[in-house]
């Protein structure tokens, strides 16, 4: 059994709703979400039971005996995805409709629920017992195979596979920044066990949950059998809003199914004083909206004192120098049009950062990328807030691939300058003698200032010329004559078989 069969049973599970008449991709994805919810609500309760009895701790359930259900009141253990699941299509269908999701919608008030305040405004969309028995089947099938997979991060996988239906739906603009871009950042980061990391636009949450697997690869023992850090890590080290609600409890779900049991996923618009965070995260990672513009009136006015305009990519920026702590730093995806934009909000939020913190780094990635979603040629930018400079070399590096055809149809290819990207990015004090013609490169700040704060690599980016010699005037006709010539004695030799 491999990870490649339970895509398949995925794949057969979204043939299931579309032919039961559900269609779009969110709806799918939710409903799925609230049906794995549901099953791991049972199997939680299961485990900390019996972690209970092993320590001689008292328990109590939260499928109790009788549980009130509205006017209603109903035995506990009825709600139970083990018990349910083999009951006649009509009856689970009224049970989960009438009894199952109004339970889960109100366990906000159950403090050691961690997930029910995702699900408050959960709606039960399935339209037909059919196809709810039909869906509770395969999930079944899918959780067994899952639990004969030894890979310790199978159901975070297979999350992040139902993820990428959104993705290749390209549904209302959702789509995701590209998993391997999201591990690249990650990486260049390195997050420790003692961060407090944010994505202010956080969607599917993508950042959080690759930054959350860094550590478990890398800090295994501090981030899983340290208590203190455990609590961290899985209470207080992750941060993400979206104004999305759909996003939000999809990335919420995204996180919890990759092991952190508490993540701080809400609504909330991140430009509005509706947000108060300042030097709260040590490490921001982000893709925030190119919307283009906003109304300014709905925006925070510190953020526009750095930096007035309407543009929500200028905004984010300013917005993330002010929730960083000092020495925070940040990795962040932008248009190409802010790193040379003439407007005075574009040249004010490039100096703000190379003067008075310190740029480390401009990643120019390919307009493919995004592709078949967007086209738009992006960069990544990494800084550290300083609040005193501290920008000396900046590092360029022109990403011409990125493992994947830069069509639109992303098929994987063997040319792949990440690999590279990770590794100079590490040794960057042996990039400074590097030629101007190379792919990566070091430019000074004094000549970043001397250009006006342009941060495209095309401006500092030397091309070398090679010169081509031709054949001779002469040589060139002659050879044409030869061709003509050619060309004539066979046209006659086909005319002569038609004689």
């Amino acid at each position: 059994m491999n990870i490649g069969e339970i895509k398949n049973k995925i794949d057969r599970l979204w043939d299931i709703f579309a032919a039961g008449g559900l269609v779009n991709p969110l709806d799918v994805i939710e409903q799925i979400t609230y049906l794995m919810f549901i099953h791991d609500l049972d199997r939680t309760d299961n485990i900390r039971a019996k972690e209970s009895a092993m320590l001689g701790l008292p328990f109590q359930s939260i499928f109790a005996d009788e549980l009130k259900i509205g006017e209603r009141k109903i035995d506990g253990k009825l709600l139970k995805w083990s018990v349910f699941h083999d009951l006649a299509a009509d009856k689970m269908y009224e049970l989960i409709q009438n009894s199952v999701f109004p339970f889960i919608k109100n366990l906000h008030g159950n403090k050691a629920s961690a997930y029910s305040k995702y699900m408050g405004d959960a709606i039960f969309k399935i339209p037909t017992p059919l196809l709810l028995s039909k869906v509770v089947v395969a999930l079944d099938e899918i959780y067994l195979q899952m639990k004969d997979l030894h890979s310790r991060d199978v159901r975070g996988d297979v999350y992040e596979y139902l993820l990428s239906k959104i993705a290749q739906s390209g549904l209302n603009g959702q789509f995701r920044t590209p998993r391997h871009i999201i591990e690249m950042m990650v990486v260049m980061l390195e997050p420790t066990p003692d961060d407090v990391i944010c994505d202010p636009s956080c969607g599917t949450s993508g950042f959080l949950v690759a930054s959350g697997s860094y550590l478990k690869e890398n800090y295994k023992d501090e981030v899983l059998f340290n208590a203190k850090q455990r609590e961290h890590y899985m209470n207080s080290m992750f941060y993400g809003y979206d104004m999305d609600r759909t996003m939000l409890r999809i990335g919420a779900m995204n996180m919890m199914t990759h092991g952190v049991d508490n993540p701080s996923i809400e609504y909330r618009d991140s430009l509005s004083d509706q947000n108060k965070d300042k030097e709260k995260y040590s490490l921001i990672l982000a893709n925030p909206p190119f919307k283009g513009s906003l109304d300014a009136d709905a925006v925070s006015a510190d953020l526009l004192k750095i930096c007035k305009t309407k543009k929500t990519e200028l905004l984010f920026l300013a917005l993330m120098l002010r929730m960083l702590q000092v020495g925070g730093r940040c990795a962040c995806i932008v248009p190409d049009g802010v790193l040379f934009g003439s407007s005075k909000a574009h040249k004010g939020i490039r100096t703000e950062i190379v003067e008075n913190h310190r740029l480390e780094a401009i990643i120019s990635m390919p307009s493919g990328v995004f592709k078949p979603y967007a086209g738009v040629c992006t960069a990544i930018l990494i800084f550290t807030k300083t609040g005193h400079g501290g920008t000396d070399d900046v590092w360029f590096y022109d990403m011409t691939a990125d493992g994947f055809s830069l069509d639109d149809k992303r098929a994987v290819v063997k040319e792949n300058d990440i690999p590279d990207i990770k590794s100079r990015f590490k040794n960057r004090d042996q990039e400074v003698t590097r030629a101007r013609s190379e792919k990566s490169f070091c430019v000074p700040k004094s000549e970043i200032v001397e250009n006006g704060y342009d941060l495209t690599i095309n401006k500092y980016k030397r091309i070398e010329y090679v010169a081509e010699i031709y054949p001779a005037t002469k040589e060139i006709l002659a050879d044409i004559k030869a061709l003509e010539q050619e060309i004539s004695e066979g046209l006659k030799e086909l005319e002569g078989l038609y004689e």
